[in-house]
C-alpha cells in the first residue's frame, strides 16, 4: 500500500471532501513520477517597498522575493520524498527567473512546511477542507539555527494562509497565499491559476 501524502496524513487519510481535480495534487505522488503545473500568477510580492531589503535576504534562500509584479508565468514541480513533498515554484519575472523552494511534511504533531533551500524556516500548518477547496493556516513558526529549533514569538511571527481550489468554468486550479504580520497586516501575497498533471521521471531541473 503506498505511503500517504503529508496532506492525506494530516486530514486523517481522507481527501474525499476535495474537488476531484484537486485530489491528484494533494494525494501521494507515485515513485518515479512527479507533479507539474504550468500557469500564471495575477500578482506576486508586495507593494510595501520598505520591506524589500528584508525580502532580498529571504530571496537568497528561495523563500520570498522583493517584487510587486503582475501576470507572472510560473512552473511548479512537486517531487515525492520520505514523508514529504519537495516543491519548486519557478517565477518568470521580467528581470529573470527565481525559484521558491519548500518541503511539506508530516510528523507526530502534524503538518509542517520547511521553507527555502536550507529549510531553516519552519511553520506548522493546520489543514481543513471547505466546499471542495483545501485551506492551510499557519500556527507556530520556528527558526533552525546551529542545530537548535528556536520558536518565533507569536507577537512577531508571520501568519500564512493558503487556499487551493478548482474552478470548473476555466478548468484550472487556483491558488491564493497571503502572509500577514501582527500590527502591520498584509506583507506578501501571490495569487494565480494553473493546470496540473502527474508525469513520469524526476521533472524539469
Amino acid at each position: 500500500m503506498p505511503t500517504p501524502s503529508p496532506y492525506e496524513s494530516a486530514l486523517g487519510g481522507d481527501l474525499a471532501g476535495l474537488h476531484p481535480q484537486l485530489r491528484s495534487y494533494f494525494a501521494a505522488i507515485p515513485a518515479g513520477r512527479h507533479g507539474v503545473g504550468r500557469g500564471s500568477f495575477d500578482r506576486v510580492g508586495t507593494p510595501r517597498r520598505w520591506l524589500w531589503p528584508v525580502l532580498a535576504l529571504l530571496a537568497r534562500d528561495g523563500v520570498l522575493f522583493p517584487v510587486w509584479e503582475h501576470d507572472v508565468p510560473f512552473l511548479v514541480v512537486n517531487r515525492p520524498g520520505p514523508a514529504k513533498v519537495d516543491a519548486v515554484r519557478r517565477f518568470q519575472f521580467p528581470a529573470g527567473p527565481l525559484d521558491m523552494v519548500d518541503a511539506i511534511g508530516v510528523d507526530a504533531t502534524g503538518l509542517y512546511d520547511r521553507l527555502g533551500r536550507s529549510g531553516r524556516l519552519e511553520t506548522r500548518l493546520h489543514a481543513h477542507i471547505v466546499a471542495g477547496a483545501l485551506h492551510l493556516d499557519s500556527g507556530r513558526v520556528f527558526v533552525h539555527l546551529l542545530g537548535r529549533r528556536v520558536p518565533v514569538p507569536p507577537g512577531c511571527a508571520p501568519r500564512v494562509r493558503l487556499e487551493e481550489r478548482f474552478d470548473d468554468d476555466d478548468q484550472r486550479q487556483h491558488v491564493l497565499v497571503t502572509v500577514t504580520l501582527p500590527l502591520i497586516g498584509s506583507v506578501y501575497e501571490y495569487a494565480g491559476s494553473f493546470r496540473y498533471s502527474i508525469e513520469s521521471g524526476d521533472g524539469p531541473a
